[in-house]
């Protein structure tokens, strides 16, 4: 069996905090959240990882971060570009909106033949979450008729940040905690003493649970993912581009829910009791800086992360 491989989403711009947010240094060492996930991935057993970017990103990504981590592991870049569509489709007059994480993670058919965990590029997850993901994916194999993944679940209360909402993936699972389905909420809060989303900008609230598992982009699969989302991607097209032309998206967990409910694949939800740490607002960088200040005082990084692998 392949080893896993880890793919990294840092294709998106980052619109609600403004440009690279990905490359941007979270401590006086000048490492990135990214170096933290890699350490993390590196430690776990992860011995390659591709990076999704956009091709004009590339000198800046290659500099920030993708040469200095050459020393430690495989690197392989792939493009996300808006004009990879199938024959016959062409890109909206007007659209310069990617076309969402199933997209992103389709650039990647290419290059990858194995499992892989997927991660976006500017969110912390914790070591505990790759070590979770790698052995998952190197233990699991798919079935003859079923595919067998896996997602990283959070507990919500740990995932929010008090500058702002954020868009999360609410699960509900069964008793053996494999995924059911996912609930998309893309507004969510503090609200009071707890937390709540809202899907008519504040007019009414709609109130979750305490420890409610949600998803954070961190996804386990085999090979068969790509051989799916490229077979989707056409139908997805047909049934959006009308409607939503400029902004329509093909999200990931939309294709896992499909497969999902025809039965043709099953999701074990690993539950992480990390904290995640994120820069979705300007406001939240000086949060995560001391939040990995902390984590090194607490010994579970070295101050240089890079120093001892030289």
């Amino acid at each position: 069996m392949k080893k896993p491989v880890l793919v990294v989403m840092a294709a998106g711009m980052g619109s609600r905090y403004g440009g690279l947010k990905q490359i941007d240094p979270i401590d006086r060492e000048g490492h990135i959240i990214m170096d933290f996930s890699i350490y993390d991935a590196v430690k776990a057993g992860f011995e390659k990882v591709v990076f999704i970017i956009k091709k004009e990103n590339e000198e800046d990504f290659r500099k920030a971060i993708g040469d200095r981590l050459s020393k430690q592991i495989q690197v392989a870049y792939v493009f996300q570009d808006l004009h990879n569509l199938p024959e016959g489709y062409e890109v909206p007059e007007g659209r310069v909106k990617p076309w969402g994480t199933g997209h992103a993670v389709l650039s990647c058919i290419d290059e990858v033949d194995g499992p892989f965990a997927v991660i976006n590029a500017d969110d912390y997850y914790g070591s505990h979450a790759f070590k979770m993901a790698y052995d998952f994916l190197a233990e699991n194999q798919d079935d003859e008729n079923l595919y067998r993944y896996m997602m990283v679940g959070y507990k919500l209360e740990n995932t929010l940040t008090d500058n702002g909402h954020v868009a999360r993936g609410v699960c509900v699972t069964d008793e053996e905690d494999h995924l059911l389905k996912i609930n998309e909420r893309t507004h969510i809060e503090k609200h009071g003493e707890g937390t709540a989303y809202t899907e008519d900008d504040g007019a009414t609230w709609t109130m979750l649970p305490e420890g409610s598992t949600v998803s954070m982009n961190m996804w386990g699969f085999s090979a068969s993912i790509l051989k799916e989302l490229k077979a989707r991607f056409a139908a997805f097209l047909d049934e959006n581009l009308e409607k939503n032309p400029l902004k329509c998206e093909y999200f990931l967990p939309f294709v896992v829910d499909e497969l999902l409910q025809e039965k043709k694949a099953t999701v074990k939800v690993l539950k992480s009791e990390d904290k995640w740490y994120g820069v979705t607002y300007k406001e939240d960088k000086p949060v995560v800086m001391a939040a990995v200040q902390s984590l090194k005082d607490q010994g579970l990084y070295p101050q240089n992360l890079w120093e001892e692998n030289k």
